[in-house]
């Protein structure tokens, strides 16, 4: 592999030299002879020349790799089976009690259905479909919904859904055509206000980006309107056009703001939105799913993110970032960041394995001389870092998703895209990433010095990121060879707009409001019916026990109570005898009916004179 790499370096230079620049069969351009390379030029320029620095990093890449001996085990990527890949999405989105038995609480599953907007709606059902398609066919003899019964709306009680994709076997014609005249005044509900569509009376221009509005539902207007046909082949949207955030009065929501029971919805939401915007465009969303490997679970290089940072938490607690890649890139910073050719220049191979391997063994206890580690070596072994992940910083999830999002036909789409995969990244790998491209734009702030313009920093990270050793040869010879310009693209993207990149859209976070709002509701409801229920249980036992006399817990063995309400109000005790008649039970009830009377007699005689004395 080695071998191929550098042949096809040496043949790029040739090419160069005699005034042509092959990079594949479809973009091919002639230099002219003697042409000069100017490394502080356009950052908005990515044309063939400026892929030499891609191509060299590749070599390095590949040279560093060979003078390691040690054979990584390679990740295996499962391959699916059918539906499994759709089974998967909908427990990522939350949904898994849609098509199986689940503990979850249905209630607040339809709340969060309830808040989803038409795109997103139409990605779930196509989901449900698939899987529900899958499981008829496996004779599974659990209870499959239909579709049209997950989505049906309070208002609505036929269950349609508003959405424009193609419509599923399951609707009729009447529904089809009613689709058809409800899309024509679109509508669709943010929190508890409906907004019209956004090329109705937009007031955002074509370089701002959009965070009210869902992505889906933008792409779906522009593709059907007849105002998208202007940009068609991405007219109005090129890569030298600069996209810049609007000011919202209301602010912005950056990721870290929500608390986490949030941002786990913020999260499902991010990931039906994805979904439903690569639906829109006609581009195949899949995540992957690697088979568990066996890693280090100690050392700094080759460690995954989540033991490192455990480690370095019992030396810095609370720390996000792992220590090593923290001190890498201040021992970086502390030369000068305007040495030229900074990240571009690798250190002297031999002498970085060393330095790796006496990391290794003096980091952690402290007595790793720092003063003999030279700026480019310092520099490699932060690429180092990187590639030497047992994952890939950007997830074995959803490193082919980055890498797609060159496929989306405009750039405005691209910048979403990459803004809802930042959002489904793990919080280590998100929090490493943005420290990550902090520096990388600190190291540009100095072009003017060292000649790192930000085409030329992209160029340079793209290998590092996007080709993982552990995905074996073929993956990384399509992402170095065929795709080496679309992933230096994404990366020049997420280094120049990263402070977009870790923004909430706004109408996530009115869907994430919403959902609140609404369990607030049942939370609220279900608390009152619970008051209720408690209040009636303590009436009814106090009823029980007012029916019940003192004495009714003392009454011994062999005694009876007796009833006679028409001779008195009161039971009375009788001890069972041979002798005893019924006789004897009325007389004992007759003598205290006269004693009672005697007793009423007296206080009627002696009232009057207790008055009379008074009086007197």
């Amino acid at each position: 592999m080695v071998t191929v790499v550098t042949k096809l370096v040496h043949y790029l230079h040739l090419s160069r030299r005699s005034g042509q620049y092959t990079m594949n069969h479809d973009d091919s351009r002639r230099i002219p002879d003697g042409a000069s390379f100017d490394r502080s030029g356009s950052q908005d320029s990515l044309d063939a020349m400026s892929l030499d620095d891609f191509w060299k990093e590749v070599e390095n890449i590949h040279e560093t790799r060979g003078n390691n001996h040690e054979e990584r085990q390679a990740i295996v990527v499962k391959e699916p089976d059918e539906g499994e890949l759709e089974e998967e999405w909908l427990k990522e989105a939350g949904l898994s009690n849609l098509f199986a038995e689940s503990t979850g609480d249905s209630q607040e599953s339809m709340v969060f259905l309830s808040t989803l907007t038409r795109t997103q709606k139409a990605a779930v059902e196509k989901r449900v479909e698939t899987v529900t398609q899958t499981l008829r066919k496996k004779n599974k003899h659990h209870q499959i919904p239909d579709v049209r019964d997950i989505f049906r709306p309070q208002s609505d009680p036929k269950g349609k859904v508003c959405d424009r994709s193609e419509p599923s076997a399951v609707r009729t014609t009447e529904s089809k055509n009613e689709m058809q005249d409800e899309t024509k005044d679109l509508k669709f509900s943010l929190g508890t206000n409906e907004q019209k569509s956004p090329l109705e009376d937009m007031p955002f221009s074509e370089t701002d980006i959009n965070l009210e509005i869902p992505f889906a539902e933008q792409a779906a207007n522009l593709k059907d309107n007849s105002v998208g046909k202007m940009y068609k082949d991405g007219g109005g949207d090129t890569l030298h056009t600069n996209f810049r955030l609007p000011k919202d009065k209301t602010g912005t929501t950056k990721i870290g703001d929500l608390a986490p029971q949030d941002m786990k919805k913020v999260y499902s939401l991010a990931l039906i939105e994805l979904t439903a915007l690569y639906d829109v465009l006609g581009t195949e969303f899949k995540q992957q799913k690697a088979a568990k490997i066996k890693t280090k679970d100690c050392g700094l290089f080759g460690v995954p993110l989540s033991v490192l940072l455990e480690q370095d938490q019992k030396k810095v607690p609370g720390t996000k970032i792992p220590l090593i890649f923290q001190k890498l890139i201040s021992q970086i910073e502390e030369a000068t960041l305007e040495t030229e050719g900074l990240l571009r220049i690798p250190g002297v191979a031999t002498r970085v394995k060393s330095l790796c391997q006496e990391l290794e063994a003096k980091f952690y206890e402290g007595t790793f001389n720092w003063e003999n580690v030279k700026q480019h070596d310092a520099a490699s072994l932060l690429k180092l870092f990187i590639r030497e992940l047992p994952q890939p910083l950007l997830t074995v999830e959803y490193l082919k998703a980055f890498q797609d999002v060159q496929n989306l036909p405009r750039k405005k789409q691209q910048l979403q895209a990459l803004n809802l995969l930042v959002i489904l990244l793990p919080e280590a790998n998100r929090d490493t990433l943005k420290v990550l491209l902090e520096f990388l734009q600190r190291v540009i702030d100095h072009r003017e010095k060292n000649k790192m313009t930000l085409n030329n920093v992209a160029m340079v990270m793209a290998p590092n990121l996007f080709t993982f050793q552990g995905l074996g040869s073929k993956t990384i010879e399509q992402s170095e060879f065929a795709m080496a310009a679309g992933t230096a693209n994404v990366m020049r993207f997420m280094i120049q707009y990263q402070k977009l990149l870790w923004t909430i859209p706004k109408f996530i976070v009115n869907q994430v409001r919403k959902q609140n709002t609404e369990n607030q509701k049942k939370e609220k409801k279900d608390k009152a019916m619970k008051k209720l229920l408690k209040k009636m249980a303590y009436d009814r036992e106090k009823h029980e026990k007012q029916d019940k006399t003192p004495n009714d817990a003392d009454v011994p063995q062999g005694v009876i109570r007796v009833q006679a309400p028409h001779l008195s109000k009161v039971s009375m005790a009788i001890q069972l005898t041979e002798d005893l008649k019924a006789s004897d039970i009325v007389a004992r009830f007759l003598s205290e009916k006269s004693c009672s009377k005697i007793k009423t007699n007296k206080n009627v005689v002696s009232l009057p004179n207790r008055l009379a004395f008074s009086d007197i």
